[in-house]
């Protein structure tokens, strides 16, 4: 048994790789350090260190016990599960159909498509639309904006067709109509896909800040991601006076805007850092379950 070789090449790549790694993780991690550290000592961090300085939870409490946040996380939530499922639904959907051999009009369909890839509409035809649905200041206009991306009803489409026409084939012998082939054949075979693409929509929908602070303008139906906008950028802490008010009273000391800040990031980035484990796992699974052979 021979050892692999380690190159120069290869040394370098994994140096080069390892840095990256460490340019993206020690940030998060000094963030946490931040957030976790206790207001009268969290001054004697420097720099990107990655241990925090006492330990408290005091920053965790002003944000979680504010209504106002705790609304947002919750509209965020909403847009973003419910939004994902009906992308992946009518992506999915559209997929299939799109690639049916017999399909009519199929190729005006498909430049159709991409020209509204490549040009897409401005904020004002948007908002107008918006506006005549009766969807302003409403979480459905988030939820149903942008439904499918055309990029990944491309990408769903290569991998429907990548599905043996012979495995279709035998479903229809067997008696299966179109409904039970995408459910019973095409959905199975297409879990990688799936959550690849799942995770994505997920993604851009929990980091949309931009549409929905001019969707919504209400405090009710705001979202986690406009408020930290407001608290980050703008420096807003109108948001954060009530519930500082009331730890004030309970003598707790004089918060830290910085180390506030840093819980409140790390609050926005705690679902989608637990997105990523969870999808690794099943897109590891699936790989490993192999394809399906002619």
């Amino acid at each position: 048994m021979t050892g692999k070789k380690i190159t120069v090449s290869k040394t370098f790549l994994a140096l080069l790789l390892s840095l990256m790694t460490l340019s993206m993780f020690v940030p998060i991690v000094n963030l946490f350090a931040k957030s976790l550290s206790h207001p009268n000592q969290v001054h004697l961090l420097r720099g990107y260190e990655v241990l925090p300085r006492g330990f408290s939870l005091i920053n965790f409490e002003v944000v979680l016990h504010n209504p106002i946040i705790v609304r947002a996380v919750m509209n965020s939530l909403f847009i973003t599960v419910t939004g994902t499922l009906l992308s992946l639904l009518f992506t999915t959907m559209s997929a299939y159909v799109l690639t049916r051999k017999k399909l009519v009009g199929k190729t005006p369909l498909m430049v159709f498509l991409i020209v509204i890839m490549i040009f897409e509409p401005g904020i004002v035809p948007e908002y107008m639309v918006i506006k005549s649905l009766g969807l302003l200041d409403n979480l459905w206009a988030m939820v149903l904006y942008r439904t499918i991306n055309v990029f990944y009803l491309i990408i769903m489409m290569r991998f429907i067709e990548e599905i043996p026409d012979s495995l279709l084939e035998a479903a229809k012998i067997d008696g299966a109509g179109h409904v039970k082939l995408f459910t019973r054949i095409v959905l199975p075979l297409s879990r990688i896909p799936l959550l690849t693409i799942g995770m994505f929509y997920a993604v851009a929908r929990w980091n949309e800040f931009f549409k929905s602070s001019i969707f919504l303008s209400s405090r009710d139906h705001t979202v986690l991601q406009v408020l930290l906008r407001q608290f980050i950028v703008e420096r807003d802490t109108t948001a954060m006076i009530d519930a500082a008010e009331l730890l004030k009273n309970s003598g707790i000391a004089q918060l830290d805007f910085g180390s506030l800040k840093a819980a409140t990031i790390v609050i926005a980035m705690i679902p989608i850092l637990m997105l990523y484990p969870i999808i690794l796992k099943y897109y590891t699974k699936g790989v490993m379950d192999g394809g399906v052979k002619e």
